[in-house]
């Protein structure tokens, strides 16, 4: 599917600024979903671009990555995002760039590398209520299987956009609570940030 297609699809839903913004990147998915006027995102968001040199495309200085999303035709709001970050000070970051799209009644979930990996937090920010928890299952997609009881043998079958569309489904009517922090306590209890290089071949 072309960029511009893609783009259309895109247009009148929450996920268009982003997309005007360049930040939806590195796609598995990107588009129409198996839901009538819902489109959808999995991949990589965009939070902090680093400084243009010439005509080089650089990667992003700070991303949210192993993101899921979905939007609907029509309407400003994110009814559902979730995706990974490696320290739980970029919350703030991942706030920011969603901005107007957040809603109090949408449903997100952010698994942080460096929280205690036994707690799981509810975090208000920007009027929008964030379900701040671990990462386990070492992706964010089996986090969300396990987390809303999603059995992975029952959306073998489905395509790429059918087991979006189920995670989504089944996220929006999420309704645990955990415990409520603010975002300076959260920066309290946080865990040291993991070097991503570490043990990599030289």
């Amino acid at each position: 599917m072309t960029d511009t297609l893609i783009r259309k699809e895109l247009e009148d839903t929450a996920l268009a600024r982003l997309e005007h913004e360049g930040r939806l990147l590195n796609p598995v998915f990107k588009g129409l979903t198996n839901t009538f006027g819902r489109v959808g995102f999995r991949g990589e968001l965009a939070l902090r671009f680093a400084p243009k040199l010439a005509d080089e495309a650089r990667p992003p200085e700070l991303s949210c990555e192993q993101v899921m999303a979905v939007a609907l035709a029509g309407e400003r709001h994110l009814p559902f995002f979730a995706g990974w970050l490696l320290s739980f000070e970029s919350l703030k970051d991942v706030a920011e760039v969603l901005g107007d799209t957040l809603s109090a009644g949408g449903k997100y979930f952010l698994f942080c590398d460096n929280i205690d990996l036994t707690r799981r937090y509810q975090v208000p920010y920007r009027g929008a209520m964030f379900y701040v928890l671990p990462i386990l299952e070492s992706t964010v997609y089996n986090e969300l299987l396990e987390l809303l009881y999603l059995e992975k043998n029952d959306l073998k079958k489905k395509d790429t956009a059918g087991k979006l569309d189920a995670v989504a489904d089944t996220a929006m009517k999420f309704d645990v609570t955990f415990d409520t922090i603010t975002y300076a306590e959260g920066l309290e209890l946080m865990g040291p940030v993991r070097n991503t290089n570490e043990n990599r071949p030289v």
